[in-house]
């Protein structure tokens, strides 16, 4: 049954036309195209992969590379606040000798406090570059492994 007002013959061109296999350039089986086409697209294939490998790389050791600098500033950080306790605890000693009880309490307290602040910073330091370790981009290796051994396999088949 037909819709009201259609053409009769343009019905059946769509159900013939339906019902045929379109083929166009790029519907050809794999085993009819050309073999420069499949080297060319297989070249085209490969360097768009080892373009893509290569942000990848460059990402991945990016990331490293902050957690590197981070941790080697906060191991800086350590160090310095590391040296300045070290100064306060010299203060500290000269006042228990010169001075009685409250100025030598004051500047242990702040030797005290300091120390805290260097242990932090180092534990922290350590984490940023234990994060970073090793420095080599492992997700990458991983994936072009991945992508080594698919082409292998296709080119078994």
């Amino acid at each position: 049954m037909l819709p009201v007002g259609a053409d009769q013959r343009a019905w059946e061109v769509i159900a013939v036309s339906s019902t045929q296999p379109h083929v166009t350039g790029g519907d050809r089986d794999a085993g009819q195209e050309p073999v420069s086409e499949l080297v060319q697209r297989a070249s085209q294939q490969l360097t768009e992969l080892v373009r893509g490998e290569l942000r990848l790389v460059q990402a991945e050791m990016k990331a490293k590379g902050k957690h590197y600098g981070k941790g080697g500033g906060l191991f800086g950080g350590a160090g310095v606040v590391g040296f300045l306790m070290l100064q306060a605890l010299v203060a500290t000693a000269i006042a228990a000798l010169a001075v009685p009880l409250p100025v030598w309490a004051a500047a242990l307290i702040v030797t005290a406090v300091l120390g805290v602040i260097a242990t932090v910073m180092a534990m922290t330091g350590k984490k940023q570059v234990s994060q970073a370790a090793p420095p080599i981009p492992e997700q990458t290796i991983d994936s072009v492994r991945a992508d080594v051994a698919e082409i292998k396999e296709s080119a078994h088949r």
